[in-house]
C-alpha cells in the first residue's frame, strides 16, 4: 500500500507474523460465508494468528460499524462489490497494491475494475459471485418452463412461488423480463415495472429470507424461489439433489462480493496477507463451497480445487454463457432508491 512504501514488510516482520510466540488478532467485518471454519482455519494456522470475525448484513450496517468504531479497530472489510466506492469516497478503504492480486486468473467479467478502482487506484478485489434468479425443485416443475420468466405469472404455477426478500434482485428481474436492462431502471422506467411486480407478487405464496426461502423450497412449501440462484441450492443439494437453478433466456442479475483492507489498519501487511489468501486458488474453493452459502470463486484457478460434483452444483461448464446473459444490480441514486423501495413495500402490502 502507497503510504506502507518506507515501510516494507521483512523477511524478519514475516517470521514474527508467522511464528506463534508472536500471535496477533486480525478484525474482519465479513459476511457469513466467511464465518466457516474451514476457510479461516488455514490461514490462523499458517500465519499462528486468530482471526475475529464480526457478521453483518447490507453495506449501510457494515459503514455505520466502521463510523463508530475507533481508527484501527479494523483490518478487513468485505462488501458489495458495486459499494465499494461508496466505502472508498467515506475513507474506508486503503489502497492495494495491484500487483499482488491474482485478477490475470479471474473471470474477466468479475475483474470489475470499475467498481474497485477508484481515480486508478484499487481499493478492493472481487472474491465472490453468483446469480439472483430462478431456483426450483425439478421433479415439481417443468424445468422447460423456467427458461421463460413469463411461466412466473402464466398461472401455472399460482400459489407454489416464493419471493427473495431482497427489492433490488427482484425488481431487477422483474425488468429484464420486461426487456428493461438493469442500468436502465429511472424514475421514468420504474413504473412501468410496478404491473408486473404485482402479477408476480400475486402468483406466489411468500415473500421471505433467505433461511425462510431455502426451507420452503427444501420442505415443498413452495416449487420455486424467484431470486433465488445457487447460493440458495447449493448448501442443499447433498440432502435434496432435486433442488437445481438456471438463468432464463431473459437473463438473470449478477451479484459480486470484494475484499479489501480496512483504511488505519494498525496490521496492514498482515490484513493483505489475508485478502490475497482469501483470492488464492484454495481459498476461494473454499470460500465458494463455504457452509453458509456457496457461490461462484472469482478466480478460475479454483476449478482445479473443486471437486467434480462441487463444479456440477456451481454448473461451472456453464459460466461463460451465464456470465454473458447477466447484468448487475440496480444502481441507483437516492431518489429512485426510495422510489423502489415503496414500490417494494406496496408489493409486500398487496
Amino acid at each position: 500500500m502507497a503510504h506502507k512504501a518506507t515501510l516494507p514488510l521483512t523477511a524478519l516482520a514475516l517470521l514474527a507474523v508467522a511464528s506463534p510466540s508472536f500471535a496477533q488478532e486480525l478484525n474482519a467485518l465479513v459476511w457469513c460465508d466467511h464465518t466457516d471454519p474451514a476457510l479461516i482455519a488455514p490461514f490462523e494456522e499458517k500465519f499462528g494468528v486468530t482471526v475475529n470475525l464480526k457478521e453483518y448484513e447490507g453495506t449501510a450496517a457494515g459503514l455505520q460499524i466502521l463510523e463508530q468504531s475507533q481508527p484501527g479497530e479494523w483490518d478487513v472489510l468485505v462488501i458489495d462489490a458495486v459499494d465499494v466506492k461508496r466505502a472508498v469516497e467515506g475513507g474506508f478503504l486503503a489502497e492495494l497494491p495491484a500487483d499482488q492480486l491474482p485478477t490475470d486468473d479471474f473471470f474477466p467479467e468479475v475483474v470489475m475494475a470499475e467498481n474497485n478502482m477508484v481515480d486508478g487506484k484499487t481499493y478492493a478485489v472481487t472474491e465472490k459471485f453468483g446469480y439472483n434468479t430462478i431456483s426450483y425443485d425439478k421433479t415439481k416443475v417443468d424445468p422447460a418452463d423456467m427458461q421463460d420468466m413469463a411461466a412466473l405469472t402464466s398461472g401455472k404455477y399460482d400459489g407454489r412461488i416464493g419471493i427473495y426478500d431482497y427489492y433490488l434482485p427482484v425488481i431487477g428481474l422483474v425488468a429484464l423480463g420486461q426487456g428493461v436492462n438493469t442500468a436502465d431502471i429511472t424514475a421514468d422506467t420504474l413504473g412501468t415495472l410496478k404491473e408486473p411486480l404485482m402479477a408476480l407478487r400475486a402468483a406466489s405464496k411468500q415473500v421471505s429470507d433467505v433461511v425462510s426461502a431455502q426451507t420452503a423450497l427444501a420442505t415443498g412449501e413452495v416449487d420455486i424461489v424467484v431470486g433465488g440462484g445457487e447460493w440458495l441450492t447449493a448448501v442443499l443439494a447433498a440432502d435434496n439433489p432435486n433442488l437445481d437453478w438456471t438463468i432464463p433466456k431473459q437473463g438473470g442479475l449478477r451479484w459480486a462480493q470484494s475484499i479489501g483492507v480496512v483504511a488505519g489498519s494498525t496490521q496492514p501487511d498482515l490484513a493483505l496477507e489475508f485478502v490475497k489468501y482469501i483470492v488464492s486458488p484454495e481459498g476461494q474453493a473454499r470460500l465458494a463451497t463455504s457452509s453458509c452459502y456457496w457461490g461462484m470463486p472469482a478466480n478460475a484457478r479454483a476449478g482445479d480445487a473443486l471437486s467434480v460434483e462441487q463444479r456440477e452444483i456451481l454448473r461451472w461448464n456453464e459460466q461463460p454463457e451465464f456470465l454473458k446473459r447477466a447484468q448487475l444490480y440496480p444502481i441507483p441514486d437516492a431518489a429512485l432508491d426510495t422510489a423502489m423501495q415503496d414500490m417494494w413495500t406496496e408489493m409486500l402490502n398487496q
